[in-house]
């Protein structure tokens, strides 16, 4: 990645956010995939998801690779999902499966598009804590490889289904195994007060697990476990992983039934702001391989099979969101004075005048959710020309009927920044398209790939007559 003529606030933008292919010419504008940014607002507008083709594949080879490899030195296979809630359209589904990854879905809409692109039924998973039985019907029909248990009534809910359609249906039971991981309360998924899974330490996952074991409709492939999304710290998966293969062997104990497969989980996490380190997948490959060795090892249990899920690892940092901007605002913001918020460097923000700038674009909270959702944050940069002023602190917003309608809480921005320059807003690849929504009746962007300097429509600019479509007056 190259880095524009050194100017006032022209710095490399940092590989760890953008995708690889990401290059500033010297006037200092940005291009992806050999396709220079102003260009393709030209000629497809703003806003606009931008994926790096290229990018997405790489990622989800080496997670394939890595994975592989780790555990293959244990003596068994691995098979690494790509999570479709993060973003999925019918080339992305594709792309994952010719890269050898299988694909995880949560909804029958997820299913179809899946099934759309012709990704193979014992290839895909469907999750849900609330499965429909049109849902549960089409999962077996499609023939999928394995449908995610998530409450005891289900078990025989799926089993009916099952016996309907004349399939054996196989199935894994989702466990909560009390370890806290993530980067907000809202995408923490294994502790026990909340929706997902069932529980290791109140017995209902073993309850759960001979109950499956006692339908005759039902193959039990294995135990599956998520804790959480946006993980850093890959110690987590090491402590759900003794307790997930702990519960493999009381199982094995108690009905001599020893499960084939677990499912680790993932949620692996992303660089979203500068000098953030994401988890590394080998890194993460060879301590997971390790903690299911030594623990199958100390209970005397064979290695299982294994599958993990990435999450937004795979598309997250492959797709920025380009923006065109619109009013641009100072606004002085006046500290309370009194001294009892101290920084490092003196009084906090709370404490000090000063004058933040308002950059408004032509998108916001519904294109992505997950500022107001969760307060996540992000970083953006001019990317149609070289910044010719010195830094401003500024707030970039949307153009929502809210105050919360943020989209990069805080950044340096040029000076002169002004209506009609373009921002990019990195590692939007997860989330961002699959959370859009209509809010104020704003159609939602396209997303659009680039490779080897062409670019091509994935999923199309909604229009207003998409939205009067649906309203039958």
């Amino acid at each position: 990645m190259t880095s524009p003529t050194p100017g006032p606030v022209d710095r490399p933008l940092d590989p760890a956010l953008w995708p690889t292919s990401t290059a500033v010419g010297p006037d200092g504008a940005v291009s992806l995939g050999g396709v220079d940014l102003r260009a393709l607002a030209a000629e497809h507008g703003t806003p606009a998801y931008v994926l790096d083709e290229v990018d997405f594949r790489r990622r989800a080879r080496v997670f394939r690779e890595e994975f592989g490899r780790a555990f293959a030195a244990i003596g068994t296979e691995v098979d690494v999902y790509y999570a479709g809630k993060a973003f999925l359209s019918t080339a992305v589904a594709r792309w994952a499966a010719e890269e050898g990854l299988r694909i995880d879905t949560a909804t029958g809409g997820e299913l179809a598009v899946a099934l759309r692109a012709g990704v193979p039924g014992e290839h895909i998973g469907l999750h849900g804590n609330n499965k429909s039985d049109a849902e549960i019907r089409r999962a077996l029909d499609a023939g999928v490889g394995r449908l995610v248990l998530d409450s005891l009534p289900e078990v025989d809910r799926v089993a009916a289904a099952a016996a309907a359609a004349g399939v054996r249906a196989p199935v894994m039971v989702r466990v909560t195994t009390g370890v806290h991981a993530g980067g907000h309360e809202y995408i923490s998924t294994a502790h026990e007060d909340q929706k997902f899974g069932l529980s290791v330490a109140g017995g209902q996952a073993l309850e759960a697990l001979e109950a499956v074991l006692a339908r005759p409709e039902l193959d039990l492939v294995g135990i599956h476990s998520h804790i959480g999304s946006q993980i850093l710290d890959p110690s987590g998966f090491t402590v759900a992983t003794r307790r997930i293969l702990e519960l493999r062997a009381l199982l094995a104990e108690r009905t001599g039934h020893l499960v084939r497969e677990v499912d680790l989980g993932g949620g692996y996490g992303i660089a979203y702001l500068p000098g953030e380190v994401p988890l590394d997948p080998a890194e993460v490959a060879d301590g997971m391989a390790a903690a299911v060795a030594a623990v199958c090892a100390e209970l005397g249990t064979p290695v299982p099979r294994v599958s993990i899920e990435p999450g937004r690892a795979v598309v997250g940092p492959t797709t920025v969101t380009l923006y065109t901007v619109g009013t641009v605002k100072p606004v002085v913001v006046d500290g309370d004075g009194d001294g009892d918020q101290q920084g490092p460097d003196g009084p906090a923000e709370d404490d000090r005048t000063f004058t933040r700038t308002y950059v408004s674009v032509d998108g916001g909270m519904s294109d992505n959710l997950r500022p107001a959702l969760y307060g996540a944050r992000y970083s953006a940069a001019l990317v149609n020309r070289a910044g010719g002023a010195d830094a401003v602190r500024a707030r970039v917003v949307g153009k929502h009927c809210e105050s919360g309608d943020v989209v990069v809480h805080d950044v340096q921005l040029p000076a002169d920044v002004r209506a009609g320059d373009l921002l990019a807003v990195p590692a939007t690849g997860a989330y961002g398209r699959s959370m859009a929504s209509n809010y104020n009746l704003v159609p939602r962007p396209p997303v659009l790939a680039v490779r080897d300097g062409e670019v091509r429509v994935l999923v199309r600019r909604e229009t207003e007559d998409d939205l009067l479509a649906l309203d039958m007056g």
